[in-house]
């Protein structure tokens, strides 16, 4: 076994966990070790405890998550399971340890209603049932392990996984006309760049306990993100606006999720890059994978 302070990343097969994977060989002065669900049940107190103490983690990065926000309101347990109780499972362990823990959280937390860029002081109040559990995570990490950094992102995509932009490339491929819901605003987040900013907390020689809010900068609606999607790959396919109504789902969907990000900026000196060139950049990529 290498001498290498080694990451532990949960959830590797997610979007993350598959963008820090790439991410990793430019990093060599760590040892990575990638698990996937299969590799390690996180909700399992002693399975956690024992990979652990095999492996001997500096640092862990939870990407595992249950993220189906639709079907989360009818598997309300596992959803709760996997958001809820896992993180704070594997905030117990690093903090007995002394391994330092990256958990990823969500804009869902909030209530959706605000009108200016949520704090990450600001109250929170999920509307649904993934956001809940989402939130239920956070305070068992923060109450487990008080070391613990939580950052809270919106709207990831990447070439990996299931995700908004994938699902625009695939259905402006296939059909004349699409509707796309205008009237919820947020920021978008290539998991390439939250990947790097989580990487550049780990490398650098700060760890200020808390939480952060990270997605690009800028203000737009599905709608505007979609429209993007076509024009700059050059589709055909025209985008309707149309107003959330016209498409009723299970869970409710925040109608404003915009995160204030100076926190991360401030302590960390990372960049909040905008949201159009790096979807530029995301979609060259994205186009290698499909």
């Amino acid at each position: 076994m290498s001498s290498l302070p080694k990451i532990l990343v949960t959830g590797s097969n997610g979007q993350l966990g598959k963008e820090l994977r790439v991410l990793a060989p430019l990093f060599p002065q760590f040892e990575f070790v990638f698990l996937s669900r299969e590799d390690m049940p996180v909700h399992h107190f002693e399975l956690v405890r024992n990979t652990f103490r095999a492996w001997h983690p500096e640092y862990c990065i939870n990407c595992a998550a249950y993220t189906a926000v639709d079907k989360a309101e009818s598997e309300k347990e596992l959803a709760f399971q996997v958001n809820g109780e896992a993180p704070g499972v594997l905030a117990a362990v690093c903090h007995e340890m002394q391994c330092r823990f990256i958990h990823i959280s969500t804009d869902y937390v909030f209530d959706g209603n605000g009108t200016h860029p949520y704090e990450v002081n600001d109250p929170v109040g999920p509307q649904s049932v993934y956001g809940a559990s989402k939130l239920e995570g956070e305070k068992r990490v923060a109450a487990a392990d008080p070391d613990a950094i939580i950052i809270r992102t919106s709207w990831v995509y990447s070439a990996f996984g299931k995700n908004f932009v994938k699902t625009m490339l695939k259905l402006m491929n296939e059909r004349k006309e699409i509707s796309v819901v205008n009237d919820q605003l947020g920021a978008p987040t290539w998991a390439a760049d939250l990947a790097e900013v989580i990487m550049h907390i780990i490398a650098g020689d700060k760890w200020i306990p808390g939480i952060y809010h990270y997605s690009h900068a800028g203000l737009i609606s599905w709608f505007d993100l979609a429209k993007a999607i076509a024009e700059m790959t050059g589709a055909s396919c025209t985008v309707n606006p149309v107003p959330t109504t016209q498409f009723p789902t299970p869970a409710k969907r925040p109608a404003y999720s915009a995160m204030d990000t100076s926190k991360i900026i401030e302590v960390y000196g990372v960049i909040t890059p905008d949201w159009r060139s790096q979807l530029s950049i995301a979609l060259e990529k994205i186009k290698k994978h499909l």
